[in-house]
Order: structure tokens, then C-alpha cells, then sequence
């Protein structure tokens, strides 16, 4: 049992153990090791095969990977046609990053929840937190990038003086509404952000709270949950990259609308 192998500490550390990252510094300069390494490698993962699948691109009978490659962007090309109304060479290939490098990020969770942690432990890590997206500080970071997206493209198209209209006088269209209408939007536009960091980091972390607890069950139980567990859970990780791919297109598409 795995309380078994963490001595003392029993479930409570264990879990803890799972779930505290690598980290160095202090206060708002700690960085997270585990999370920058994994999301750095898997972001180099996503442009390696897609790049080896661009080269070696033909018109014949095309290959395993070039298949799986076309699937996933004609997939993403048509919920870009169908989401995104406006103008941009950028939305697509965003788009694309996005559904790609999030679903790596939660595939993660698929790996046995002691293996890497443990290949850690035997090179000298104390912790190694190998989801980034159960890490708040990623799933915020990416929101947050797409949150300055929206408000460049907001700017851009609108300009300042139409951007500045949509912040004041919506939804009501008076001078005496303007303090209330300013505050609706600044809630709305801040809830983008918050939303789509806190769904991808709630739904990725009770994931892998369940595996760390199905692992802490004895050895011959463990089988029996962990595999219909991990089935249903590949549903969740697809799930939780393409509602952060279609969202943030969505919030991009409104950004480009200069009605």
C-alpha cells in the first residue's frame, strides 16, 4: 500500500506529497520547477510531431502521424469557422496550441501518480508535481494570456473610442447608467479570465485527487477502480482542452465584433 511506502506520514502526507510542487524562492517569485519543465516539454512535444508531420507531408497515401495531424486540425479548423466570425490569421493556429498543448497537459494524469514522482525521489527531488494543469499557477497564466488577447483585439478593431462606448454605456444606454454599466463590464470581462483558469484547474486536480486516493487503496483493489477510472477520465482531459479551445475563441470572436 502506498501508506505503507510513505512511513509515518500515512494518507494525509502521501496526498500532500502528491500534490506540493517543486519549487524555489519565496512569496510571489516562487517558481514552480515541475510545472515550468513539464509544460515547456510537452509545448516542445506538440511542435516537434506537428512539424515532422508537416515535412514529411504528401498527397499519396499518407502515414499514421500525418493522419492523426490532419484529423486534429480539420477538427479545430471547423470549430473556428463555426465559433469565430471575425478576421485573423492568428485565431486558428491559437486555437490549434491551445487544444493541443492543454490535452498533453492533462494527459498527464494518465501516467501512474507514484512512477515519475518516484524517479524523482531516486535523483534527489523531494516533490514532483507532473500535471501542470492541476497547478493554478498555469491554468491562470494561460487565461490570463488569453485575457490581453481580448483586450488588444477589443482595442484594435474597435478602437479607443468604441471600445470606450462598449464599457459605459452597455447594457443600458444612458449617461446616469454609466457607473453601473462600467462595473457590469469590468465583472464580466475579469470573469473571463477567472472562469476559464479556475474550470481547467478544478476539474484536472479532483482527476488527479481521485487517482493519488485509488492509489492509496491495497494493491488488489487498486486495478479495479484505477482502469475504468482512467478510461472515463481520458473523456474529461479531451473535454476540458477543447471547452478551453472553444471559449477562448468564442471570447475572441466577441472581441472582433465592432457593432
Amino acid at each position: 500500500m502506498a501508506t505503507e511506502e510513505h512511513g509515518s506520514g500515512g494518507a494525509t502526507g502521501y496526498i500532500v506529497h502528491h500534490l506540493t510542487p517543486l519549487s524555489t524562492g519565496e512569496g510571489f517569485w516562487t517558481l514552480h520547477l515541475d510545472t515550468l519543465f513539464f509544460s515547456v516539454f510537452l509545448g516542445g512535444l506538440f511542435v516537434v510531431l506537428f512539424r515532422k508531420a508537416a515535412e514529411k507531408a504528401t498527397s499519396g497515401v499518407p502515414g499514421p502521424l500525418q493522419n492523426f495531424v490532419e484529423m486534429i486540425v480539420e477538427f479545430v479548423d471547423t470549430q473556428v469557422k463555426d465559433s469565430f466570425h471575425g478576421r485573423s490569421a492568428l485565431i486558428a493556429p491559437l486555437a490549434l496550441s491551445i487544444f493541443v498543448w492543454v490535452f498533453l497537459m492533462n494527459a498527464m494524469d494518465l501516467i501512474p501518480v507514484d512512477l515519475l514522482p518516484g524517479i524523482g525521489q531516486a535523483i534527489g527531488l523531494d516533490y514532483l508535481r507532473v500535471v501542470p494543469s492541476t497547478d493554478l499557477n498555469a491554468t491562470f497564466a494561460m487565461s490570463i494570456s488569453v485575457f490581453f488577447l481580448i483586450l488588444f483585439y477589443s482595442f484594435k478593431v474597435k478602437g479607443p473610442i468604441g471600445f470606450g462606448k462598449e464599457m459605459i454605456l452597455t447594457p443600458f444606454h444612458s449617461v446616469w447608467m454609466i457607473p453601473f454599466n462600467l462595473i457590469l463590464k469590468l465583472v464580466e470581462e475579469l470573469a473571463k479570465p477567472v472562469s476559464l483558469g479556475l474550470r481547467l484547474f478544478g476539474n484536472m486536480y479532483a482527476g488527479e485527487l481521485i487517482f493519488i486516493l485509488i492509489a492509496l487503496l491495497p494493491w488488489y483493489v487498486q486495478p479495479i477502480l484505477s482502469f475504468p477510472w482512467a478510461v472515463f477520465h481520458i473523456l474529461i482531459i479531451t473535454l476540458q482542452a477543447f471547452i478551453f479551445m472553444v471559449l477562448t475563441i468564442v471570447y475572441l470572436s466577441l472581441a472582433h465584433e465592432d457593432h
